[in-house]
């Protein structure tokens, strides 16, 4: 088997390695091949003045090694750095008589720290695509049965034909732990995203409460009526088979259905007794209200549209734009009978609160005043009138503690 086969063979037999793992390993074919006691592999990162070298494996027979998170500059002053730049094959007898004539020099520091004696260094580059060095693989002291020698010619071609295979492999692996490290980062933004969504969507449902709540201090509906109609209207936004996400948004936005009465004149809004035309005009203008407070937030467009149109009747006979059929939008014809059903059970200064068994009879059938034909979408109706029982189960589970 070849040396190009081995070293295929080898880089094969652990695939979808980290890169410091490959290196390592990298590392320890070199050494064998050559007889090095010691030695780093380093992988090159960035691009033109700010390109660093990263010691990703280090390897050393008489000193223990810790850390390998160094980094050192892609310059002529280095002699990782020379090759990184250049592509060129070093060789050094010794380490601590380098030329003058050559541009690098031997950082010491190693040995000082540890007492390890530094001699004869080779070091390559390893290449990758379009021959570019993409990391260096520095070996120190050949080991002979004569002692530490200096590295051959030979060792070089030997190594030569595989550098572009590993240095191919270790930018696969590099660019594999850079695409992981986007992807973990992309999920931590998608989860931050989804909380701050989360965090959004709880503070539109305090505000829709408290919205809910203010517009109830100025009115006569008191207690759970909006916990009620909220529940009432996703019930039967339910029944009517329309989405999960319309039957949600329904289900708060009913709340809102009366919060332009907070801008109508409270004099009209708290006189007992009949209201004259005017005042009828002016208690009329709370769907034109709320829907003016509502419709600035994308958020509330069901909750805009529910206000401005729950008092509308499909026979065109409503307010405030006397809209007929389904030009009145889906959403407020649901909430019309919502809003009607709690309002016949609940009990009022100028009438008692009904039963449900009266409720349903009034809302199907009709009264004095009330005309079901007219006021409510017919096939809405057909439906409350085949589960009505749900509507009673809703109130009995959030009636006010006086009601009956």
């Amino acid at each position: 088997m070849s040396l190009v086969e081995q070293f295929l063979e080898f880089i094969e037999q652990a695939p979808n390695q980290s890169l410091r793992a490959l290196s390592g390993r990298v590392l320890g074919k070199c050494r064998d091949l050559t007889g090095a006691e010691a030695g780093s592999v380093f992988f090159l990162h960035g691009r033109g003045r700010s390109r660093t070298l990263e010691a990703v494996a280090l390897h050393n027979d008489r000193v223990r090694t810790r850390s390998t998170a160094f980094r050192i500059p892609v310059d002529l002053t280095s002699i990782a750095g020379y090759v990184a730049a250049t592509g060129e094959t070093v060789f050094v007898e010794d380490a601590y008589a380098i030329p003058a004539d050559r541009p690098f020099r031997f950082n010491p520091g190693f040995d000082q720290k540890t007492g390890f004696r530094t001699r004869s260094i080779l070091a390559f580059a390893l290449k990758g695509f379009k021959e570019r060095p993409v990391g260096v693989v520095q070996l120190i002291n050949r080991v002979g049965d004569d002692g530490v020698g200096p590295f051959l010619a030979e060792h070089e071609r030997m190594i030569a034909p595989v550098n572009h295979i590993v240095g191919r492999a270790l930018e696969r692996a590099a660019g594999l732990e850079r695409l992981a490290e986007r992807n973990r980062a992309l999920q931590q933004q998608r989860r931050r995203i989804a909380e701050l969504q989360a965090e959004t969507e709880r503070a539109l449902m305090v505000s829709v409460r408290l919205l809910a709540r203010a517009a109830e201090i100025h009115d006569e509906d008191t207690g759970n009526h909006i916990l009620r109609v909220n529940e009432y209207a996703h019930a039967l936004a339910r029944a009517a088979g329309c989405s999960p996400a319309f039957c949600e948004e329904i289900r708060y936005s009913a709340a809102l259905h009366d919060v332009g009465k907070m801008s109508v004149d409270q004099a009209v809004l708290h006189k007992r007794g009949r209201l004259d035309e005017r005042e009828m005009a002016e208690m009329r203008r709370h769907a034109l209200y709320g829907y003016e407070i509502l419709s600035a937030s994308d958020r509330l467009k069901m909750a805009a549209e529910i206000a401005w149109c729950h008092h509308e009747q499909w026979a065109g006979s409503g307010y405030p734009r006397g809209l007929r059929g389904e030009d009145i939008p889906l959403a407020a014809r649901i909430v019309a009978i919502a809003d009607c059903y709690d309002a016949l059970r609940s009990e009022r200064p100028y009438k008692p609160g009904f039963s449900h068994e009266r409720t349903v009879e009034i809302m199907t059938r009709g009264d004095d005043r009330l005309t079901p034909a007219t006021h409510f979408d017919p096939s809405l109706l057909a439906l409350f009138a085949d589960r009505h029982e749900e509507f009673e189960r809703i109130w009995e589970a959030l009636k006010d503690p006086a009601a009956g």
